[in-house]
C-alpha cells in the first residue's frame, strides 16, 4: 500500500462522516482501480452499497472480496454478518459465524452475541442465553458485558411470556 493510496483512503473515510457519500465512492473506487487487493477500500464501498444503495448483492461482493484480499482485516466479517441478518439468511449467517471463529482478529464476544441473536429470532430462549452467556466469557468490555445481561434478562422474560401464551393458546382452539 502506498502513502497516496493511505491519503486518499483517509479523505474518502472523512467523506463518509460527513455524509459526502458520492465522493467517497469515487475515491474508494479508485483505490481499488490502482489496488484491486485493498480490503479496506472493498469493506468501504460495501458498506456503501448496503447502507446507501440498498444494493446487498454488491455489498455481500465487496464484503468477501475484502476478507479474500485481507482475511485479517475484521471489519467486513462484521459488515456481512450485518447483511445476512438483515437479510433473514440465518444460515448463511450461521456459516459465516463459523468462519468468523477462526479469524483471529475477530471479537469472540461478538460472534458468540450474533449465535445467541439467532437463537432469540427463532425463539429458542435457552439457547439463545447460553449464546449471551458465551458471550460474557470472552468479554473485557464492561459496557458490552453489562448488555450482554439485558439480552440475557430480555430472553428470560421472553421465555416466561411464551410459557404463559401457551396455555391460552389451547383454551382459544378449544
Amino acid at each position: 500500500m502506498t502513502s497516496k493510496t493511505e491519503e486518499l483512503y483517509l479523505e474518502a473515510e472523512a467523506d463518509i462522516r460527513n455524509s459526502n457519500y458520492h465522493e467517497a465512492f469515487q475515491k474508494h473506487e479508485s483505490i481499488i482501480y490502482e489496488e484491486p487487493d485493498f480490503a479496506p477500500a472493498h469493506n468501504s464501498i460495501g458498506w456503501l452499497y448496503k447502507t446507501q444503495f440498498d444494493s446487498y448483492q454488491k455489498a455481500e461482493t465487496h464484503f468477501k472480496a475484502a476478507m479474500k484480499s485481507d482475511p485479517l482485516y475484521p471489519h467486513p466479517y462484521f459488515h456481512l454478518a450485518t447483511l445476512y441478518i438483515d437479510l433473514e439468511r440465518i444460515d448463511d449467517l450461521k456459516k459465516h459465524l463459523e468462519q468468523c471463529l477462526k479469524v483471529v482478529t475477530v471479537e469472540k464476544a461478538w460472534i458468540y452475541y450474533r449465535y445467541g441473536m439467532i437463537e432469540e429470532m427463532k425463539g429458542r430462549y435457552e439457547m439463545a442465553i447460553k449464546q449471551y452467556q458465551k458471550a460474557i466469557l470472552h468479554c473485557f468490555n464492561n459496557d458490552k458485558i453489562r448488555d450482554y445481561h439485558a439480552d440475557i434478562e430480555r430472553c428470560k422474560n421472553k421465555q416466561e411470556l411464551a410459557a404463559s401464551l401457551k396455555p391460552a393458546a389451547r383454551k382459544t382452539s378449544e
